[in-house]
This record gives structure tokens, sequence and C-alpha cells, in this order.
């Protein structure tokens, strides 16, 4: 089934990032003179996807204004996320309750995650937070797995969600208990902008 829509995530504050996310989007920031949300669409342009919605809320309009003054060779639809910050989940639920498009169909494998051997992270400080086994994932004392951000899954997994805020995790973590939380391993070198001091040391060797 090809997919259609790509979800950027853009509301969060960048805490770790402090205090240059203060006054300007994590999103926005540069590496190699190519803002990440740059680098994030033309990713997902190359792999033929032909929309994207993307959710804002702290300094939202920096966004809106990056957006306008660059015109993206692919639909982008901007949702807010109002008064409150919905978190990841709340977030992902806002954007497709939002659109009008049925993201993605549901399908047997209910969720996908991009997932990296933390031996190629460039921040060695990071933590495992899965262990893959056979395209399962799992959690236990010996994680060898990070978490990329990069997922897929069916929008009947937020059937069940009862509330506006919540974390992605929440789910991640019912489907491990039922054996049905799937991986598909990059072999990339990974680059995560975990906080100011690895974008400092990003900025230099990228």
């Amino acid at each position: 089934m090809k997919i259609n829509t790509a979800l950027i995530l853009c509301a969060g504050f960048g805490k770790r990032l402090n205090p240059i996310t203060l006054n300007q989007p994590k999103a926005l920031l540069k590496l190699n003179n190519v803002t990440l949300l740059e680098n994030t669409i033309n990713l997902i342009k190359k792999l033929g996807i032909e929309k994207i919605i993307l959710n804002t809320f702290h300094l939202k309009d920096q966004i809106k204004t990056y957006l306008n003054e660059n015109k993206f060779d692919i639909s982008i639809d901007v949702i807010e996320e109002g008064e409150q910050i919905l978190d990841t989940g709340g977030g992902i639920m806002n954007m497709i309750n939002s659109s009008m498009e049925n993201f993605y169909q549901l399908n047997k494998i209910k969720n996908i995650l991009l997932v990296v051997n933390k031996k190629l992270s460039f921040d060695q400080t990071l933590k495992g937070d899965f262990k893959l086994d056979m395209n399962k994932l799992n959690k236990n004392t010996n994680n060898q797995y990070i978490y990329t951000g990069c997922q897929i899954f069916s929008r009947g997994l937020l059937n069940s969600i009862n509330k506006k805020v919540f974390s992605i995790i929440e789910i991640w973590n019912e489907l491990i208990q039922k054996n049905i939380l799937f991986g598909f391993e990059s072999k990339n070198k990974f680059y995560h902008i975990t906080d100011l001091e690895i974008y400092n040391k990003l900025l230099k060797n990228y």
C-alpha cells in the first residue's frame, strides 16, 4: 500500500536545546546552512510521499513564516495544537483528526518504528530504547536500539484513547505487551540533536 501522507511534529519546546530554542523553534535550527525542517521535507519528497501535515505550538508564527517564504514543491498543511501542547501522541491524533484524508489504512502490522543500533549514533551518550529481535521490539536492561523518530502506524490504534494529552509511548507499551510492536533497522549513521552540546559538536563536524 502506498503511503501518501507524512506527519512532521514541530510543536515541541526543544527544552534540551535551551537557550537557543527559547527564541527559535528546533525545527528551524540549521546544520550545514539547511534547517532541520527542510532536511525532513526533502527526505519525505525523496520517498515519493505527496503530502505533509505539520503541527505547531511553540513559536508557531516563525514556522508559518518560514514555510510561506520557502515554497517547497509539496503539499503542506499546518495544524495548530490550540491553547495547550498535546505531547507526541495527542499531537498526532490532532493532526489526523484535522485532516480529511484517511492517513493510513488498518494493516496487519499496526505500528512499525525505524530504529538504529546505538553504535551508529553520533551522540554516544544516548541510551538504547528497545531490544530488536526478528523485527519485534521489546525492552530489557540491555536495549541496543534507538528510536529514530520515524514510524508508520494505523490510526485505529488511537480509537481507544479518550484523552487529548498523552505520549505515543503509552501505545508502544501496550503493543509491546501484546508482542505486536514492530521495528525496522536502519543501517545509516544516526544524528540526533540531543542538547545544546551535541548541536554545537554537530555544527563543527557535519
